[in-house]
């Protein structure tokens, strides 16, 4: 069975954040994002996944710099499977 995952992220709000490291951010995000969830069974993760309209994660810090940008992406879209899949 071929199941697909459709993830929509309307609205990113990145209070805070340079705008000449936005975009740097967001790439990392979606990359991460598809990354994570083309993986082999991350399927099976999702079993119970909610329906998250709007999901709330802690605060992290940001540090300056296009490279922490993308680093800091890449945990926010970590972050994000692991709210979805609880």
């Amino acid at each position: 069975m071929n199941a697909s995952v459709k993830v929509v992220i309307d609205r990113l709000v990145l209070r805070g954040v340079d705008p000449h490291h936005a975009q740097a951010l967001a790439d990392s995000l979606k990359a991460e994002l598809e990354k994570t969830f083309a993986q082999p069974g991350a399927g099976a993760g999702l079993r119970h996944a909610r329906n998250a309209r709007v999901l709330r994660l802690d605060s992290a810090p940001l540090h300056a710099g296009r490279a922490a940008a993308r680093a800091f992406g890449s945990n926010l879209a970590r972050a994000i499977w692991k709210g979805v899949g609880r």
